[in-house]
């Protein structure tokens, strides 16, 4: 049924979006670059700190097991405090990470490195729940096609780091060369800050579930509204608000097998992002001047995948376009096993399929939890539980390749896992779409 809550007026400067869209973007290029900054130039970093390569992991794996220990906390207080202060304490957190873990602190060695690494992971895990809550109530009618973007740019800070980070550390060593990147967070912060002005004071229950008039009777019908949307949206009949507000998202199975597919989803990714330049030196014998490139590919084509998923949706149902996915995902583990050869061509089509499919993931967390309160609860269940397999896994990775000698079975083991999630990902995009209304 339409909602009959007034509509909430916006909080951005003149009301425009495109002002707003644009600060959310410039925060998304941050969100993986001074990740992704890291890999292209580990081996340097692991010489120069005497790491072996499951500790050099842990310096990737970190800020994932951040985003999973973090995300309950960071959820809590998103759900009390300004959306706008969050984000500019994020990208805060990002350029003083980042700087940090560049530092040639001699009391410190690579504690300070690790220590910076945590930082980093503290920012990011904020920015990760706080744009898409801006994604769901800032632009209600186009939730995939502003994660779409959000992806897309996501992708083009991680291109810019893989590709560039080695031939600006063969000049200014690795140390300026990744503490460079924290100029973007720099460009983002001082855009966000003039972009967006300072809301007024907050009403308890922070920004994402904001109500104008909040009288007694309006805040608690809005609540009963929420509970009831969020009923339907569970396939939940009856009206009694009561009885629907106690239904959490985590008693749904839905929940859990998305946290299933995103761990599998986002273990993958990680593995791969972490190791791929010097997997592809190994199995595709690519130069190491040449593999941080060659490794921008899984990078660069991402900018397609977060692209392609609102277009596809114009014309495919979601399982379709999931299915496409995953196969073009599955190619980068078969191929390189198979035909090392034509690494280009899988690794641009995993690139495509590793962002679309994040997409699909939270598309499918907006269509089920489609109130922003909910929405809130899902995101944080599914990027907490599915980090924390994420965060182990480069430190896996990197401790089979030294066990085997080769980085043939840590690629097996990635397709092992995007098999299960293909299948666990057929069976949710082809469940009913059920929404409240």
């Amino acid at each position: 049924m339409p909602s009959s809550r007034p509509p909430r007026p916006s909080t951005f400067r003149g009301g425009i979006d495109g002002v707003l869209l644009v600060a959310v973007l410039l925060v998304a290029v941050n969100l993986r670059a001074p990740l992704t900054a890291l890999p292209p130039v580990v081996g340097d970093v692991a010489a120069d700190l005497d790491l072996t390569a499951a500790a050099a992991g842990l310096l990737t794996g970190i800020p994932v097991l951040c985003f999973a220990l973090a995300t309950p906390a960071v959820a809590g207080v998103l759900g009390r405090s300004s959306l706008r202060t969050a984000i500019a304490v994020a990208l805060a957190l990002i350029f003083a990470g980042t700087v940090l873990r560049s530092a040639d602190l001699a009391p410190l060695g690579a504690a300070g490195t690790f220590a910076g690494t945590v930082l980093l992971g503290l920012g990011i895990t904020t920015a990760n729940l706080a744009v898409p809550m801006i994604a769901q109530r800032d632009f209600p009618g186009h939730v995939a096609t502003v994660t779409g973007l959000y992806t897309a740019a996501i992708n083009v800070g991680t291109v810019a780091t893989t590709a560039l980070t080695a031939p600006l550390a063969d000049t200014v060593g690795w140390r300026w060369a990744l503490a460079s990147w924290s100029v973007l967070a720099v460009v983002a912060l001082v855009w966000w800050l003039r972009a967006v002005p300072r809301e007024a004071r907050e009403p308890r229950g922070g920004p994402a579930e904001r109500v104008p008039g909040p009288t007694a009777a309006g805040t608690k019908a809005a609540a009963d509204e929420d509970a009831l949307a969020a009923a339907a949206a569970e396939g939940v009949t009856g009206t009694d608000p009561t009885t629907a507000r106690e239904r959490h998202v985590l008693a749904t199975s839905f929940t859990w097998w998305l946290c299933a597919m995103f761990a599998l989803q986002s273990s993958s990714f990680y593995a791969l992002t972490a190791w791929l330049p010097l997997i592809l030196e190994d199995l595709a014998g690519i130069p190491r001047s040449a593999s941080g490139g060659a490794a921008s590919l899984f990078q660069g084509f991402a900018i397609v995948g977060g692209l392609a998923v609102p277009l596809a949706a114009r014309r495919l149902s979601l399982r379709q376009t999931f299915v496409g996915i995953a196969v073009l995902w599955l190619t980068l583990p078969v191929g390189l096993l198979v035909a090392p050869g034509l690494w280009a061509v899988w690794a641009s089509a995993a690139g495509v399929a590793q962002a679309a499919n994040f997409v699909v993931i939270f598309t499918l967390v907006a269509q089920r939890y489609p109130t922003v309160r909910r929405g809130r609860q899902a995101s944080a269940t599914v990027q907490s539980v599915g980090y924390c397999l994420a965060a182990v896994a480069p430190t896996a990775a990197g401790a089979l390749q030294t066990a085997t000698g080769t980085w043939t079975v840590p690629v097996a083991v990635v397709l092992g896992a995007l098999v299960v999630m293909t299948g666990i990902g057929l069976v949710l995009t082809g469940a009913p779409r059920r929404r409240a209304g």
